[in-house]
């Protein structure tokens, strides 16, 4: 039913008239755009599969049993912290290989080095097995995943919105965007289906280790998009023009001048994703802990579950809706809406959660997630447009990587402290409307750049 509906919003989304014959260059651009999804869809399951694991499992088997349980949680987010801390290194590292060797080859090793490591991750022994080098592997593993995730998305996202018409460069680059939410309906999906499968001993013994280690098809698709796709135009034309014209200063490393030609850039690209970030990580990890804890909503773990699945799929047509609505009438209105629509709704939903219908609490869930879609949705063109081609990759990677790092790391152990500290979750809301204030402020600074060219 599921996939049903998203295909059937795509066709309603997809810029052409009716049934005819589609160009070669459209053809190619839905074989990207099918492309970036799947890739990112994968990428994003096994990075999000960590977070809902890190709530349910990593507590209870990867650290001391005799840790009261909000220390072992905290512990537990600490290690889901380490992938964003990885983040910014992974952007530089594949920032910098996606300049000069090309935006494929950086995706291809990006989406390799993930299925590797969340794979590893599914055959990892307990603490009661080896003791602390159990955590200790869980870190370096989860360090992996960071690295990948830091590459994969600026060049799954520059796959689509460099070959993209300028015109349709926001809705194409919302395929890119949009592995996010199904990244968390697959990981959900697969959680629910193990714990319906097997007794909840079998699902802490051995169950959750199968959604990990299912993730090397990722290593399958990554020789997909080696032997199958192009590089992008503008990659090629910034090749054609270094060999034409060589320039002896151009050696420098694409990070460097990414840093020193557009600082304000980078700055203000991580400020803008500051609110993406808290609330999307909190609505989708922390509030699986809030609503099964026994001493707070004593909700099931499969309801909850269900209740973010929901919500993640309700956040997939609102991408492709604003995405293409900033193409037609700019990036930058529809972002800071997104800003003030979530920070005012930041404080329903915990009031909401709170009566404990599972109904309800999916209800403004939906809610939270389409105010985030109308600012993630444009943000893959938004940040796209900022930089010149030659440090692109870099440029937007660290933009993107460093919000991540600030915002997404922190969520969920910043909402369990707060929550632990004042007993109340208005100060996880104030917290989001912080966050998104700042936000609002960093979109507001920016200029719209949706008519510029992406070939140098």
């Amino acid at each position: 039913m599921l996939p049903e509906t998203v295909t059937k919003v795509l066709k309603s989304l997809w810029y052409l008239e009716g049934d005819r014959k589609l160009s070669t260059t459209e053809t190619s651009m839905r074989k990207l755009a099918a492309t970036a999804l799947g890739g990112t869809s994968i990428e994003w399951y096994d990075f999000f599969l960590y977070g809902t694991a890190a709530a349910l499992v990593f507590p209870v088997l990867f650290f001391p049993k005799d840790l009261p349980a909000y220390v072992a949680l905290i512990a537990s987010f600490s290690t889901f912290a380490v992938g964003f801390l990885a983040r910014p290194v992974g952007g530089i590292v594949f920032g910098h290989f996606g300049d000069r060797v090309g935006r494929k080859s950086a995706l291809v090793a990006a989406m390799t080095l993930m299925g590797v490591a969340t794979t590893l991750i599914g055959l990892l022994p307990s603490f009661s097995q080896i003791g602390v080098a159990a955590p200790l592997a869980l870190i370096l593993c989860r360090f992996a995943q960071g690295l990948a995730i830091g590459g994969q998305w600026g060049g799954a996202m520059l796959l689509v919105t460099e070959n993209a018409p300028a015109n349709k460069r926001g809705f194409y680059g919302a395929f890119a965007q949009a592995g996010a939410p199904m990244g968390v309906i697959l990981a959900n999906l697969a959680f629910l289906i193990v714990s319906a499968s097997v007794t909840d001993e079998e699902f802490m013994s051995w169950g959750w280790r199968i959604p990990f280690v299912i993730s090397f098809v990722l290593v399958g698709l990554a020789l997909y998009v080696q032997f199958r796709l192009e590089e992008t135009p503008a990659f090629k034309a910034l090749e054609k023009e270094k060999s034409e014209t060589p320039n002896p200063g151009s050696d420098r490393s694409p990070v460097l001048e990414a840093l020193s030609k557009f600082p304000k850039q980078i700055a203000l690209g991580a400020g803008a994703f500051l609110a993406v970030q808290v609330s999307f990580y909190i609505f989708i990890v922390f509030v699986v802990s809030y609503g099964t804890d026994s001493s707070g909503l004593g909700m099931s773990r499969s309801d909850m579950l269900l209740a973010v699945l929901i919500s993640s799929a309700a956040q997939i047509p609102g991408l492709f809706y604003f995405s293409a609505y900033s193409d037609r009438h700019g990036r930058i209105g529809v972002y800071k809406l997104g800003a003030i629509l979530m920070g005012l709704w930041a404080f329903a939903v915990f009031p909401i959660m709170n009566t404990g219908s599972l109904l309800l609490i999916t209800l403004a869930l939906c809610v939270a997630q389409i105010f985030i879609s109308m600012m993630y949705g444009p943000q893959a063109a938004l940040l796209t447009e900022l930089f010149s081609a030659e440090v692109r990759y870099s440029g937007a990677s660290l933009g993107y990587q460093i919000g991540a790092i600030l915002g997404g790391a922190l969520a969920p152990i910043a909402a369990t402290a707060l929550l632990a500290s004042f007993g109340s979750p208005l100060w996880i809301s104030g917290y989001i409307a912080f966050a998104c204030a700042l936000t609002w402020l960093s979109v507001h600074a920016l200029r719209d750049h949706r008519s510029h060219e992406m070939v140098p």
